[in-house]
C-alpha cells in the first residue's frame, strides 16, 4: 500500500479523476473505489433524514481525505466493476471513523434501509 496525499473535492459532472462522490465511493486516478468495509446512505435516498445523512457523510469524506496522507488496500471488484478498497490512515480504518462518528454503518453484506420506519 502507498501512502496517497491529494485535496479532494465532490465530484463534478463529467470525467472524474481524484474526488469524493458519495459516503462510500471516491475516485483516485480515474478508479472508482468502494469503500468495502461500510454503507453509506444514498444522495437520492427514499427520505430527507438519509439525503441529509447522505450529505453528511460525502462532506465529511472530504475532509478526512483531504486531511493528509491515506492508504487504499484494495480487496477485488464488485459486481458493478467498482473496486473494493478499505482507507487507512496511520492505521486506522477510515470508514471506522465515519462509523464511529454516526455516518456509516458497518457493511453487512447488503443494502438496509436508512429512512426511520422502513
Amino acid at each position: 500500500m502507498l501512502l496517497l496525499a491529494a485535496a479532494l473535492a465532490v465530484c463534478a459532472p463529467g470525467p472524474r479523476d481524484h474526488c469524493v462522490h458519495d459516503g462510500d465511493t471516491v475516485w483516485w486516478e480515474g478508479e472508482k473505489i468502494r469503500i468495502a468495509d461500510i454503507d453509506t446512505p444514498e444522495l437520492n435516498g427514499a427520505c430527507e433524514y438519509e439525503r441529509d445523512l447522505a450529505l453528511r457523510a460525502r462532506n465529511r469524506l472530504v475532509q478526512l481525505l483531504s486531511a493528509g496522507a491515506f492508504q487504499i488496500a484494495r480487496k477485488g471488484q464488485d459486481r458493478y466493476g467498482r473496486t473494493l478498497a478499505t482507507l487507512h490512515r496511520s492505521g486506522r480504518s477510515i470508514g471506522d471513523q465515519l462509523v464511529a462518528e454516526g455516518l456509516a454503518r458497518i457493511w453487512s453484506g447488503r443494502r438496509e434501509p436508512w429512512c426511520p420506519g422502513a
